[in-house]
């Protein structure tokens, strides 16, 4: 048992609020235990300059994270001139999660640009960002849809993905860590999977002290069983608008 009293695989209590804004076609607040983030999805009707160069332009997704200052204590510094260097590691890591998961050539012409501001951080932002990311990206491609009939989610997402962390703490394999496992782990990983169990990327360090394959192939068992269940939330939010044919992990 551990110190919030849950269960050695089990996931932080989750909350999710789709249309959370009325400014964005994709607008999601997302709650894992006190980590808060909002995660907001716009469409542009343009391709990065280096796209237009391509005989038939593609689209392009991309992603912008920020915390927010009072989202930590002590109060974390406005980024007004330049991204600092972590900040800039999440938001690539959250834009290659859902560039995986979306056929450009569908998309067409247009540019998808999620913005993940962290409201209160306790561990796993970072994930986070791209479990929520991923709603706010199909509620843009539903907005886009009622614009453009043609458009065919089904063809543009060719799977779902989210993400989640695991560790190791005092010897022992963790699920979803929060802020105080997370600063005391010996093993820290993020793991980035799709909905039918592939993984886009493992992100992994020994803090404190070595460890196994027997050890990692617990934390990816762990982290496997997690997305299941972040896979089937993010298909339950959304209900009869679930745009997919069916829930890829299933």
């Amino acid at each position: 048992m551990r110190h919030d009293g849950r269960q050695v695989n089990q996931l932080r209590p989750i909350e999710v609020r789709r249309q959370f804004t009325d400014s964005s076609p994709g607008s999601v607040y997302i709650k894992a235990g006190r980590t808060t983030l909002l995660c907001t999805a716009s469409v542009d009707l343009e391709v990065p300059p280096w796209k237009k160069h391509e005989e038939n332009p593609s689209g392009w997704v991309t992603a912008e994270y920020n915390m927010l200052p009072g989202s930590t204590s002590p109060r974390k510094r406005r980024d007004r001139t330049k991204v600092d260097g972590r900040s800039t590691e999440i938001q690539r890591l959250i834009g290659r999660s859902l560039r995986a998961v979306v056929d450009f050539q569908a998309l067409g012409p247009r540019t998808i640009t999620i913005d993940c501001d962290v409201l209160e951080a306790d561990g796993g932002t970072r994930t986070l960002g791209i479990t929520g990311g991923f709603i706010a990206l199909v509620d843009a491609l539903l907005w886009l849809r009622k614009q453009d009939p043609t458009c065919d989610i089904q063809k543009i997402l060719v799977d779902t993905v989210a993400a989640v962390s695991v560790g190791i703490c005092e010897g022992v394999p963790l699920l979803d860590l929060n802020y105080i496992e997370d600063s005391t782990a010996e093993v820290d990983l993020n793991v980035v999977m799709t909905g039918s169990g592939q993984f886009v990327e493992i992100q992994g360090t020994a803090e404190q002290r070595t460890f196994s394959h027997d050890q990692l192939q617990k934390q990816l068992a762990l982290a496997g069983d997690g997305i299941v269940e972040l896979t089937r939330i993010q298909r339950d939010i959304f209900g009869e608008n679930w745009p997919l044919d069916q829930n890829p992990s299933s």
